[in-house]
């Protein structure tokens, strides 16, 4: 059994900044939705907020359960992207605040048995959840053409088909190095480049299998529907796709957008805002970088909820699967 990560030493990224955004007053309700090694969580506790926690992963949860307990945190085990339901079940209707930290955590990085990372070879599986189809699964049944449109989407990898067809001719690949391997060697690899060739398509493959964009896109939804009034709203990303669902869903529910987005739904142009305009993105300054080089590419936007009620929603299940 793998040991729990420390909250104290495991510091979350843009935590002072997180904070800030959401301005947290005593006795207020404020949901987490990525638990993790409890960084957040644990913050916000201490600033006073009635904490309800997310996590999709079984190992966080169960980790985590010692940490919930002692610093008065519920814990819940699901996706984000249901908390309307999962908080209603505990009767709360709406929040303070809701922060939401998205894609892999250094949890799940550090750890062989996962299968995300290509730093120590491990079975290629990269599922949150625990549960579903994996990455093997994925890459050992997939037709070549859509294993090539999910490195291109997924992570805008420029030679998707030349590593797609490398992928399908070394069939079956069980093992992260094993899919490394075969990448380097399709891309070409030389030991002083500054970026590993198969990072764009471990990106991909780990977005495919966990729907990542999706729940996002649910996420926002749900988190615009559970705020109250004045409620504030952080999200932290990690790479441009993320991060570009959510400054289009900040710009469309602020009213500075009128037109909707291929992953978002659409809505009414006179429809009234949800929320404020929202306050200037924040990235990582030198002395984080220089703690915790993985925030190289983090980027926060935050916003507040306005008293506007919000337009019937439709669903976002439209999100383009490769």
């Amino acid at each position: 059994m793998t040991a729990a990560v420390d909250p104290d030493r495991h510091v979350p990224v843009l935590l002072d900044e997180v904070l800030h955004a959401l301005a947290i007053n005593p006795g207020e309700v404020h949901v987490d939705g990525t638990f993790g090694a409890g960084g957040y969580s644990s913050a916000m506790a201490r600033k006073g907020a009635k904490v309800f926690a997310f996590d999709r992963d079984p190992d966080a949860i169960r980790e985590g359960e010692a940490l919930a307990a002692e610093k008065g945190i519920t814990l819940i085990a699901g996706e984000f992207s249901r908390m309307e339901q999962l908080l209603a079940d505990r009767g709360i209707t709406s929040v303070s605040g809701v922060t939401l930290d998205i894609g892999v955590s250094s949890m799940q990085l550090d750890r062989p048995e996962r299968g995300f990372s290509f730093q120590a070879d491990g079975p290629l599986t990269m599922t949150m959840s625990q549960s579903g189809m994996s990455a093997a699964d994925f890459l050992n049944n997939a037709p070549e053409q859509e294993i090539a449109d999910v490195l291109y989407r997924y992570g805008e990898e420029p030679r998707s088909r030349r590593v797609a067809r490398a992928i399908v001719e070394a069939r079956p690949l069980e093992r992260t190095g094993q899919l490394a391997s075969v990448v380097r060697r399709a891309l070409g690899h030389k030991p002083h480049d500054k970026k590993d060739p198969a990072t764009r398509t471990f990106q991909a493959i780990r977005i495919h299998v966990n729907r990542e964009l999706e729940e996002l896109e649910r996420g926002l939804e749900a988190a615009e529907a559970m705020l109250e009034e004045g409620g504030r709203l952080a999200v932290v990303t990690f790479h441009s796709l993320e991060d570009r669902i959510v400054k289009q869903f900040l710009r469309q529910r602020s009213g500075g957008e009128g037109a909707g987005s291929r992953h978002l739904p659409e809505r009414k142009a006179a429809a009234a805002p949800t929320f404020h305009k929202p306050a200037k993105a924040v990235r990582p300054g030198e002395v984080e970088l220089a703690r915790n080089p993985r925030a190289r590419s983090a980027t926060l936007r935050s916003a507040v909820r306005t008293s506007a009620a919000i337009p019937s929603r439709q669903s976002s299940s439209r999100s383009p699967r490769p």
